[in-house]
């Protein structure tokens, strides 16, 4: 079952979703060193070795690890036209039992904004949440200000339901983020006559 997770893979109309493999290590690097000032209002502090080959294969460990224990799914988006490495989107911290949920995180390199990318990885992940993992909550945060991210994620389904104050550090900053929610049943704003 393990070997079979390992193989996981999510294809969409220009997309294929896969975990990341010690081979990306090249175009994830590049991709990542070329985005830098793009992603850097939006992420963590880069540690010093984030680069790194080192770094990565931990990442790539880890990720084996984390889908085999059913706590994360770890995926980096590719062109299918050309293989080209865009981003990735991760589905961390999946919660069994009475929740269901899973929390989302994503980038996208610089080369690839505003083209539609990021909104086709969301849908294809959000119907593996809700169907293959049976999920019933995706939720995500952002910047106020990250208007792009903001606006991919209502494009995609997910609805605004607050501020969580000092969320996480930015940046090397504890900064607020709205949260967003999208829901496998989702009826708020809906009525039992509608």
């Amino acid at each position: 079952m393990i070997a079979r997770k390992r193989n996981l893979r999510l294809e969409s109309e220009r997309l294929t979703l896969r975990l990341p493999r010690h081979a990306d290590f090249r175009p994830w690097s590049a991709l990542r060193l070329q985005s830098r000032d793009f992603l850097s209002p939006w992420e963590p502090l880069w540690a010093d070795d984030h680069l790194t080959r080192k770094s990565f294969t931990a990442r790539v460990y880890w990720a084996q690890r984390a889908v085999g224990q059913g706590s994360a799914v770890p995926f980096f988006i590719f062109r299918r036209a050309d293989d080209a490495l865009l981003g990735a989107i991760t589905l961390d911290n999946i919660r069994r039992g009475p929740a269901q949920s899973v929390t989302l995180g994503y980038w996208i390199g610089v080369p690839f904004i505003r083209q539609g990318y990021m909104r086709e990885a969301l849908d294809a992940v959000c119907h593996y949440s809700f169907r293959a993992l049976d999920l019933s909550r995706l939720e995500a945060a952002c910047l106020p200000e990250n208007a792009a991210s903001r606006g991919v994620l209502e494009k995609a389904g997910f609805k605004y339901e607050g501020v969580a104050q000092s969320y996480l550090q930015i940046n090397g900053r504890w900064r607020n983020h709205v949260l967003y929610a999208n829901l496998r049943n989702d009826r708020r704003g809906k009525t039992d006559a509608g």
